[in-house]
């Protein structure tokens, strides 16, 4: 194939990234999101965020590293992150999806894409760490907009959520972890983890 035709292959290949539905409920919607406008809503959060990160960040990669991160969903689906167990598998399943997924395009773009697919997995640059923290953040957001929904329905406690997103969020982006924190903090003292009395 020419180079075009492989692009456009790989661009009708994650439309299917639209199919893969998330646990949270988009803010007044009667529907559950998917992992596209996850991923899109993230790049534009971390846009913004970024001035308030704490330390020099080469945003450009920190959203690119954002659009491609869920990729690996259009095989597997999507794993809420309070599972508990089985991620190395789950892991080993979105990383052959996204090699998958890349071939699809030119060998030099296929590469970069990977190389920031797996740079946001291990986590070990700061834009990887700013870009976890984020995406970490995001579910939060909404459930703390949205009367905690998939935490409800999930029976998901509130230590369960600080054990599972305190520390990526706090090494990304500190600032945003201070504002989570209160935010979280003055939810659960005015009752609105009641509902996770039995947890």
């Amino acid at each position: 194939m020419q180079p075009v035709e492989r692009v456009i292959s790989f661009v009708l290949a994650i439309e299917d990234l639209k199919r893969v539905t998330r646990k949270v409920r988009p803010l007044g919607l009667d529907r559950y999101e998917n992992s596209a406008e996850h991923s899109w809503q993230l790049a534009l959060f971390a846009y913004a965020l970024a001035p308030h990160a704490g330390f020099a960040l080469d945003l450009d990669r920190v959203i690119r590293m954002l659009l491609v991160h869920d990729l690996g969903e259009i095989d597997t689906g999507d794993t809420m992150a309070f599972v508990e167990g089985g991620w190395e598998q789950r892991k080993a399943d979105e990383l052959a999806a996204v090699k998958r997924i890349f071939s699809l395009l030119p060998d030099g773009q296929a590469a970069e894409l990977l190389q920031l697919w797996q740079e946001f997995e291990t986590g070990t640059t700061p834009e990887a760490r700013f870009a976890n923290a984020v995406d970490r953040a995001m579910p939060v957001l909404l459930n703390l907009n949205n009367h905690g929904q998939s935490w409800r329905e999930n029976d998901i406690s509130y230590e369960r959520i600080l054990k599972r997103v305190r520390g990526q969020i706090l090494e990304g982006c500190p600032q945003l972890w201070d504002y989570l924190e209160t935010r979280l903090s003055e939810a659960r003292e005015s009752g609105f983890f009641d509902w996770d009395a039995g947890s």
